[in-house]
């Protein structure tokens, strides 16, 4: 089925829309934008930039979607977009493209929530099913992992990483990493443990989330060497529960930003 493009919206020479997409009234898309099957447009939507958007994804009005990144470096340079399937973005939501210095590539996943106002920056990998609340800003060069979901008004800094199914809590804001299932609360915010709520309703097994705590325990809540040190030494402890392999990759991986921990641990 042909597109559907409301005579108040502008859809400019080059641009590539798929079978069925929907255009609202006084919706902008520009030359370079490819959107995919099923793609559903409200009115004043503006998206610009090289800018590709997965099929089934809705877009809300007044979202700014593909626009010049929020970088004083950024001169102009041909960067991408790029949003997978089954997106709902909310009112007022805006995603910016990379930049030469972060890759080029800003990429979101699939089958995620944007709720009003949330900022998705420049560089950013945003994996599947992730949720951002009401006006959360996500900074430059994040690594957001499956499954998260972040309260509304909170925020983390750039190059943050947070790993799988984390929560992050309502007006928190995240200056360290957060591991892999662990729940961030506070400014600036601390590990106040497992998202256990979260484990359970995405069919986590009760061994699964006993390996998990039993790490936890292990890693953050011993004074014994650092973080690293007592990751390791878990590590070598011999086979794994494949999640808390993650979670113990996730400490070991090679980065300079510290880890997000307990107030009573120190952040070593």
């Amino acid at each position: 089925m042909a597109a559907t493009i409301h005579p108040t919206a502008i859809v400019e020479d080059g641009a590539q829309l798929g079978d069925d997409v929907s255009v609202g009234p006084y919706a902008l898309i520009g030359p370079d934008v490819k959107l995919g099957n099923q793609v559903k447009v409200h009115g004043h939507v503006v998206i610009g930039g090289q800018t590709e958007i997965g099929d089934r994804t809705e877009i809300f009005p007044f979202a700014s979607i593909g626009l010049q990144p929020q970088d004083l470096k950024f001169g102009g340079e041909n960067t991408k977009l790029i949003i997978g399937t089954d997106n709902t973005i909310r009112e007022y939501v805006t995603m910016n493209p990379g930049t030469e210095q972060g890759g080029g590539i800003t990429t979101v996943g699939n089958n995620g929530l944007f709720m009003v106002s949330s900022h998705v920056a420049h560089d950013c990998v945003i994996g599947d099913n992730v949720i951002l609340a009401n006006s959360v800003a996500i900074a430059g060069h994040c690594q957001i992992g499956d499954y998260a979901i972040f309260g509304g008004l909170s925020c983390i800094h750039q190059f943050g990483r947070v790993g799988p199914h984390c929560f992050v809590g309502g007006a928190s804001a995240l200056e360290r990493d957060l591991i892999p299932f662990g729940v961030a609360i506070g400014n600036r915010a601390v590990l106040a443990g497992l998202n256990l709520i979260g484990l359970k309703r995405r069919g986590f097994t009760r061994d699964d989330m006993r390996a998990l705590r039993k790490t936890h325990e292990a890693v953050f809540q011993s004074a014994e060497g650092t973080l690293q040190e007592r990751a390791a030494a878990v590590a070598a402890g011999g086979e794994l529960n494949p999640h808390v392999k993650t979670l113990l990759d996730f400490i070991l991986d090679d980065t300079s930003r510290a880890i997000c921990t307990p107030l009573k641990v120190g952040n070593n």
